[in-house]
C-alpha cells in the first residue's frame, strides 16, 4: 500500500491548515456581532420557509433561517439551551474538531504518526475516516466564512418614498394568505423598531427588548448576550440610520398581519472588552448592512420584530 505514506502528508497538511484557520474564524465572529450576529433567525408565519421577493434595496436574496423555532430541518434553542449544530461559531462541531485536530497535532509533534494521541488509526478504513473528517470540517468552515463575509448590495437609485428612506414598493404576495396594504404610519414604526432594537441591544436591556421584539427573538438575543458575557465581552452598536429601505411583501394571517421590509442602514459596531472597554472586534467607523426584517402584529396592536434575514 505505497499511497498510504502520501496520503497522510496530504492529511497532514490539511490539519496543519485547518488548526490555524479555526481559531481565526473565531477571532473574526465578533466583527459580525450586531444584533442577529450575522445569522438570519426567527419567523415569518406561514411563509417562514418561502423567501422573501428581492427588492431595489436587496437585489438579492434573503438567506433561509439558520434559527427557528418552527424550522423541522435544524434545532434551534431558547435560553439556557444549545443552538443547532452548525449555528453557532465556537459550537459543538468545532468543538470536536478542534479536539479531533488537536490530538492529531500531538500525534505528529511527538512521532507517533496522526492521530496517534487518540490511539492510532493505522489501518486504510482508519485514514479514510480521518480525511473524510477533515472534508467535513473545512466545508463547514468555508460555509460559515461564505455566510458572514457576502458582498452586501448597493442601490444608487431614488424614487418617491412613502415615508422617509422608504421606497414604495409591493411585493409577491402569496395565494394562501391576504394581501395587507402598509400605510406610512408603518413605515415610520419599522425605521423607530430598527434605532430602537439595537438600541436595547446595545444596553442589554432585555426588559425592553421583549417589548418589541417575539418571545423567540428575544431567546436568540439572550443567548447571544450570553455568549458575549462568557467572553468577557459586550457588542455596542451606535448611531443606527436607515438610509433606504422597500417593502418586500405583507400579508395577514387571520388576526396577524406581517411585513418583511429590506433595510440598508450604517452603524458603528464594536465588540468590547467588559472590563477594559478596550475594542476587540468590529470598528470605530460606520459599517452598512443591508438585511430584511420581518415584523408581525395582532390587527389593532403594535409592530414587533419577528425575523432578521442576511442577504446574499
Amino acid at each position: 500500500m505505497n499511497f498510504v505514506k502520501p496520503m497522510r502528508r496530504v492529511v497532514q497538511t490539511m490539519v496543519i491548515v485547518l488548526a490555524l484557520a479555526i481559531p481565526t474564524l473565531s477571532v473574526i465572529a465578533p466583527a459580525d456581532a450586531r444584533i442577529g450576529g450575522g445569522f438570519s433567525s426567527g419567523s415569518r408565519g406561514s411563509r417562514s420557509f418561502s423567501m422573501p421577493p428581492s427588492t431595489s434595496t436587496a437585489p438579492g436574496t434573503a438567506s433561509p433561517f439558520n434559527r427557528s423555532f418552527g424550522q423541522p430541518s435544524s434545532p434551534s434553542y431558547g435560553p439556557g439551551m444549545g443552538g443547532g449544530f452548525f449555528n453557532r461559531p465556537g459550537g459543538l462541531l468545532r468543538g470536536l474538531a478542534a479536539g479531533f485536530i488537536g490530538a492529531g497535532l500531538f500525534g505528529l509533534l511527538f512521532g507517533g504518526g496522526l492521530f496517534s494521541g487518540l490511539g492510532g488509526f493505522s489501518s486504510i478504513l482508519g485514514l479514510l475516516l480521518q480525511i473524510a473528517l477533515l472534508v467535513f470540517v473545512a466545508r463547514w468552515a468555508m460555509s460559515w466564512w461564505q455566510r458572514r463575509n457576502m458582498g452586501e448590495p448597493a442601490y444608487a437609485g431614488a424614487g418617491p418614498t412613502s415615508a422617509p428612506n422608504f421606497r414604495n414598493a409591493m411585493g409577491g404576495f402569496g395565494s394562501t394568505s391576504t394581501p395587507l396594504q402598509i400605510q406610512p404610519s408603518d413605515y415610520e414604526a419599522f425605521e423607530r423598531l430598527l434605532g430602537e432594537t439595537q438600541a436595547a441591544w446595545s444596553d442589554e436591556d432585555m426588559a425592553r427588548l421583549s417589548r418589541i421584539a417575539t418571545p423567540e427573538m428575544v431567546a436568540f438575543f439572550e443567548r447571544d448576550m450570553a455568549d458575549n458575557r462568557a467572553r468577557n465581552q459586550i457588542n455596542k452598536v451606535s448611531g443606527t440610520k436607515l438610509l433606504q429601505g422597500d417593502l418586500s411583501e405583507a400579508w395577514r394571517e387571520g388576526d396577524t398581519d406581517y411585513a418583511s421590509v429590506a433595510m440598508r442602514f450604517s452603524m458603528v459596531d464594536r465588540m468590547l472588552d467588559r472590563s477594559t472597554g478596550r475594542l476587540v472586534g468590529g470598528s470605530e467607523q460606520p459599517q452598512e448592512a443591508v438585511e430584511v426584517w420581518t415584523f408581525v402584529r395582532p390587527r389593532g396592536g403594535n409592530w414587533m420584530l419577528s425575523a432578521i434575514q442576511q442577504t446574499n
